[in-house]
Parts: C-alpha cells; sequence; structure tokens
C-alpha cells in the first residue's frame, strides 16, 4: 500500500480522495486546526491529521499538494529538503522566482522530486515537446462563467453580476496572471512551464455569461508547426472555480505510483 501526505482539506483535495486508486491511502492530511476534526471524522483516526508535514510520523511516498499557491511557499521547500516527492496543483506559486529557484535548489541537493501536475489542461507533452524545436510564440486563453470569477480580483474588473456579453478583463503575462489571480490561473502557469516561460507566454482571462463550463485555450507556433486546443470542462460543483480535470489529473500521479510510473 502506498501513502500519500496531502497538503490541504477542501473541495479539490475531498475530490482527489474519494477517486484514489487501488493501493494507495491517505497517511496524513496537512491543515489548519479547525478542519483535523472534520479529517478525523471524514478519514478516520488512523489518518494523521496535522499543521505542518515536520509533524508527521513516518514518510510518504508522495506529497500532494492541493491546497493554495500559499501552501506552495510554506510547504514546499519543507517537503523537497526531505529529498520527498512533491506534487503542485497550485502551479501559479512558481511564478514567485525566488521560490522557484529555492525548490529547484532543495530538489537538487536532497534528491527530492517536484513534479508539476497538468492540472485543468490538456497537451503539455505535446507543448514540451514543441519547445524542444524553438517555440515563437504561446497564446492562453481562460473562459469561465461569473461564478467561477467570484472572490477573485475579476470583480473590481468587471460587473460579474450583471454582465450580458463575453467580456477579456486581462491581458498579460503568466507571470502577471498566476500572481494576480492564484486562485484562477494555475494553468497559465502551468502552460508556461511547459512551454516559453512565465514572461514570454500571453494570457487572456475572459468571462463568459453563457456558459458553465471552464473553457481553456492554448494556440502555440514554432518551427514544429501551429496548434489550437480547445478543452471545455466542467467545474467541480463544490468548487466552481476548480475544473474536475485538475482533481483528476491529481489523482492520476497517485495512479502512477501504483502502476510503477512514478518510482516511489
Amino acid at each position: 500500500m502506498k501513502k500519500i501526505m496531502m497538503i490541504g482539506f477542501g473541495a479539490m483535495a475531498k475530490e482527489v480522495i474519494k477517486r484514489l486508486p487501488e493501493g494507495v491511502s491517505v497517511g496524513w492530511v496537512v491543515a489548519r486546526p479547525p478542519h483535523h476534526q472534520d479529517i478525523q471524522q471524514t478519514l478516520g483516526n488512523e489518518v494523521q491529521a496535522i499543521e505542518h508535514p515536520s509533524l508527521a510520523q513516518g514518510s510518504p511516498d508522495l506529497v500532494l499538494e492541493c491546497a493554495s499557491q500559499k501552501a506552495v511557499h510554506e510547504f514546499g521547500e519543507w517537503v523537497l529538503n526531505r529529498g520527498w516527492k512533491l506534487a503542485l496543483i497550485s502551479t501559479g506559486a512558481l511564478a514567485d522566482e525566488s521560490l522557484f529557484s529555492r525548490l529547484q535548489q532543495a530538489e537538487r541537493t536532497h534528491q527530492g522530486e517536484l513534479i508539476v501536475l497538468s492540472g485543468a489542461v490538456a497537451g503539455m507533452d505535446g507543448l514540451a515537446s514543441a519547445r524542444e524545436g524553438g517555440l515563437d510564440s504561446v497564446t492562453y486563453t481562460s473562459n469561465k462563467s461569473p461564478a467561477s470569477w467570484r472572490g477573485s480580483p475579476a470583480e473590481k474588473l468587471v460587473d460579474l453580476n450583471n454582465i450580458t456579453q463575453p467580456v477579456v478583463f486581462f491581458e498579460g503575462s503568466a507571470r502577471d496572471a498566476a500572481q494576480q489571480f492564484p486562485a484562477n490561473a494555475n494553468v497559465a502557469a502551468t502552460v508556461a512551464l511547459m512551454g516559453i516561460g512565465m514572461d514570454n507566454t500571453t494570457v487572456k482571462l475572459r468571462v463568459d455569461p453563457n456558459t458553465s463550463r471552464n473553457t481553456h485555450t492554448i494556440h502555440a507556433a514554432g518551427t514544429f508547426g501551429e496548434f489550437h486546443i480547445e478543452l471545455n470542462g466542467n467545474p467541480l460543483p463544490t468548487n466552481p472555480k476548480t475544473s474536475t480535470l485538475a482533481a483528476l489529473s491529481a489523482v492520476q500521479v497517485c495512479r502512477r505510483l501504483v502502476d510503477g510510473g512514478l518510482v516511489a
């Protein structure tokens, strides 16, 4: 049995836990103390509810972050310094150059492994392959319903309650998108990491009152040619900011633990 440490116990983490493949179990959940009782009641007393990875008894086969960019800042370096494997869903945290550099250094020095999950988007293997031949441009567009943008800085840029037509309310670099919209633009960072970088990837964020899906569009051009990918994902019923596919990408990395695709 492979044991994972889950960072976070929100909508995505609960969805991942519900779908864990056979042969993988949760040994630890890192969360704030107010969540500990819920964790124990939901998962049982055999699962350790802890406030920091340093409080864990034993070592996980994989640490899976399903919380926030803030959690990556708080725990990422410590986890890699232990030589553990760390899979990130909140890839937007890597827009912080200093943090990314420290995580890479910890990974090299202590033989840990930093795994960037594909999250809510597809085609990252093709984008990374295209980069090998030289990419000229990559543009990522995120199109979501007003409900998906509530609670974000989008509320200051567009009237989400009265919008009647699709509107692009942000256009800039992947770095700016990931840092200004930490709960909504992790895909922008993932695309940038697999392609031409945080500062050279163009990002457009769009609100559409006529959709209930999260649509992710990537256009890339280079010496390989050109491709256009569009993915229309269903958001989690419990959190419209999060695509179901993002949770499934976390489930898939757990499956690799038991299938041999991820050496523990």
